[in-house]
């Protein structure tokens, strides 16, 4: 049976000039899975990370974490954020200390830990980020690259169940985008959960176990990457663009020249991996006939 360790109980959260945010939204995010939501800027997604996190409070509605509503309490929201961290999307928003070290300490000392735990943590954080040679530089004069990978060690640091990033390869060059979903990857195997959201619909197919589209405060569709982008009517209602490995699977097996048999590929490796052995067995079949 699933173990929910995030939900959203018929969600709705308005701004204070009025905008409604959140309408009515329904989530259960799975213990230990890789959960990525899809949606235009407006839908939704970063506003519904803030109520994770306990940032935001629901106007109506429940967030329930571990089966628990959330409380809205001080030691309730310290208890939370120890567990349900959170990666914005702009780093500039959550870095404030001068140095790289005092930043990824801040989290940890706050738990009242010893300073040698602290620095464990902290030294476990940075080399799992690769940021190590940046412990003493101050953190105004990183780049973008360094500063998100900094924010990450952050989060790292606190030991937390659920790690959130809104948009974390957003403005990344392709080497730096690719070790960044790597590093999520290793931190999924730890058991942790890991959500985030994104615009690139190829990551979100290769890298997530469960999606979530979103369209003007609303969940639109849910699912396995496999299901939600073979439905054509609610890609093209929430104005979502297939990945380009679905488009060359689904135009090579019209050609005949994939068996339909054969499931949808997720990763490149997966779909050269067909085509291959494909191949082979036509070859086979040609020089039986």
């Amino acid at each position: 049976m699933a173990e929910y360790i995030l939900e959203a109980g018929d969600v709705e959260f308005s701004y204070p000039d009025g905008t409604k945010a959140l309408k009515g939204v329904n989530i259960l995010i799975e213990k230990g899975k890789k959960v990525a939501f899809l949606g235009a800027n407006g839908a939704g997604k970063t506003t519904l990370f803030l109520h994770f996190n306990g940032i935001l409070r629901p106007n109506r509605g429940k967030i329930r974490f571990q089966g628990r509503d959330v409380g809205y309490g001080h030691a309730a929201l310290l208890e939370l954020r120890k567990n349900v961290g959170i990666v914005f999307q702009d780093p500039d928003n959550q870095l404030f200390s001068a140095s790289v070290l005092q930043e990824i300490s801040f989290g940890p000392l706050n738990l009242g830990l010893s300073r040698e735990d602290v620095l464990q943590r902290v030294r476990a954080a940075m080399a799992a980020t690769e940021i190590t040679e940046l412990e003493r530089r101050p953190t105004h004069l990183l780049s973008y690259g360094q500063k998100k990978r900094v924010c990450i060690a952050d989060v790292l640091a606190m030991h937390p169940m659920v790690m959130i990033c809104d948009e974390p390869t957003a403005c990344l060059d392709p080497k730096l985008a690719r070790h960044m979903m790597e590093l999520f990857d290793q931190i999924s195997r730890e058991g942790k959960t890991v959500i985030l959201s994104t615009h690139d619909v190829d990551l979100a197919y290769s890298w997530a176990d469960y999606i979530y589209l979103m369209k003007d405060g609303a969940v639109a569709g849910e699912g396995k990457p496999e299901s939600i982008f073979r439905n054509e009517t609610l890609l093209e209602r929430t104005g979502m663009e297939r990945p380009w490995l679905v488009d060359m699977y689904l135009e090579l097996s019209k050609k005949g020249w994939l068996s339909n048999s054969v499931p949808l590929p997720r990763t490149k490796e997966e779909l050269f991996g067909i085509i291959e052995t494909d191949a082979g067995m036509s070859h086979v079949k040609c020089c039986v006939l």
